[in-house]
């Protein structure tokens, strides 16, 4: 059977070491509001954006310049009926040359169809890897959801309506 888990890659023009550091420095493109270490191995560290999406995550495998995986500890969606949803899965970050470039390939481990939060999670860690992981490691400036104000969290808010 064919897997089912999230998958979105990119192609860089930067070493792998370059891009092994900015996927460790979450902040530079997730989210501002990271709590905790991301690049220490049996590090927790907590994502969260407003009441709707909470995150802890502990990073579990580091191979430098080649894997990263965190494996997330808890989590909560608000806007889920099975809040056990990502707990359990991994965000996993194989690191490979090709050719003269360099191929990121994200994988959330148990992030399948089936789950109540596939089609809003599956944009998010599309713009999250394909455009903000992306610019961080092309142009050294991501676009992390912030701290304050409005970001692209705000949007896929507003998109799926998850305030009320």
């Amino acid at each position: 059977m064919e897997k089912q888990d999230f998958t979105a890659t990119i192609l860089v023009d930067q070493s792998p070491n370059e891009v092994f550091n900015a996927i460790t420095n979450v902040s530079g493109w997730w989210s501002e509001a990271i709590e905790g270490d991301t690049d220490i191995i049996n590090a927790e560290s907590v994502y969260h954006y407003r009441d709707i999406h909470y995150c802890k995550m502990k990073l579990v495998e580091m191979i430098p310049d080649q894997k990263i995986v965190w494996l997330i500890l808890d989590n909560y969606f608000k806007f889920t009926t099975d809040k056990s949803e990502w707990i359990g899965t991994k965000l996993v970050f194989d690191i490979t040359k090709k050719g003269e470039q360099t191929a990121v390939t994200f994988t959330h481990e148990g992030l399948v169809p089936q789950y109540e939060c596939y089609e809003i999670c599956r944009e998010a860690w599309t713009n999250y890897i394909k455009e903000s992981l992306y610019k961080l490691i092309t142009t050294g400036k991501g676009e992390p959801n912030p701290k304050e104000n409005d970001g692209f969290n705000t949007e896929l808010a507003k998109k799926w309506k998850l305030e009320a």
